[in-house]
């Protein structure tokens, strides 16, 4: 499959183009990195560029951000889906996964639930920049997708990112209490499997052309529930945060 990260060579790009070596990969950013392998240089704000560079893929994998900037996030975060979208209508590219932070749609409004929050609640991202500009870029994916039948849109929502070294270092010494993993947590490995488990996937098995799906660790206390993403991808962490939270419960009890 030939595939075209946007946003490659931010702090997930890595991860993901190593996940998919077996596809013939286009990265583009910004700036060229040691690791890029078949870089082109795209501003994702830029309709032009997005459209000759999307000319000619099978999927698309949106991972630009920008979040503090309000025109610049604007620019990549709401102007950047809409040129991915439009790079799909005109092409006629059937796979877009697009991804953001949890809070584009469990926003402020939800922060006093506390179990079981899927990624299909009504968006409530709230006025946080970052959240709002996500929200906005996904509504316009959407508007696509509805508009047009070929396309199969797919949204991973993610929050917290550690490396499987922080998890090893945490089980030899355990961390004061306090600076335990956040309840939306999972490991840099196993953020970028399921992004491969998505681009993959028969688009005959999605339940709808627009699903979107949390991508967290099991964690004891099921705030967030990742069950959409096993049930459907088949995406299952390999590394379980929830040891090391009984381990804290054990040690300070």
């Amino acid at each position: 499959m030939k595939v075209l990260i946007l946003g490659a060579n931010g702090m997930l790009g890595p991860w993901v183009s190593k996940a998919l070596s077996h596809h013939e990969i286009i990265e583009t950013d910004l700036e060229k990195i040691s690791t890029n392998r078949n870089f082109q240089k795209i501003d994702i704000s830029n309709t032009k560029e997005v459209l000759k560079i999307s000319e000619g893929v099978d999927a698309i994998i949106n991972l630009s951000v920008l979040r503090a900037d309000r025109k610049l996030a604007f620019d990549v975060n709401t102007l950047g889906n809409y040129n991915m979208m439009l790079a799909a209508e005109t092409h006629k590219i059937t796979r877009i996964i697009n991804t953001g932070p949890h809070f584009q749609i469990a926003g402020p409004t939800y922060e006093d639930f506390d179990f079981e929050l899927n990624p299909d609640m009504p968006p409530q991202p709230g006025v946080n920049l970052y959240a709002l500009s996500k929200s906005l870029g996904q509504e316009i994916c959407y508007q696509f997708t509805r508009k047009n039948k070929f396309i199969y849109l797919q949204t991973l929502l993610f929050y917290i990112f550690y490396d499987e070294n922080y998890i090893r270092a945490a089980e030899k010494n355990p961390q004061p209490l306090g600076t335990d993993p956040a309840p939306f947590s999972v490991t840099w490995t196993d953020a970028a499997n399921a992004i491969k488990l998505a681009l993959e996937i028969n688009l005959n098995k999605l339940p709808s052309r627009s699903e979107n799906y949390f991508i967290n660790s099991n964690l004891p206390h099921n705030k967030f529930s990742n069950k959409k993403a096993k049930n459907i991808l088949g995406w299952k962490p390999t590394k379980d945060f929830e040891e090391l939270w009984n381990r804290k419960t054990n040690d300070h009890s």
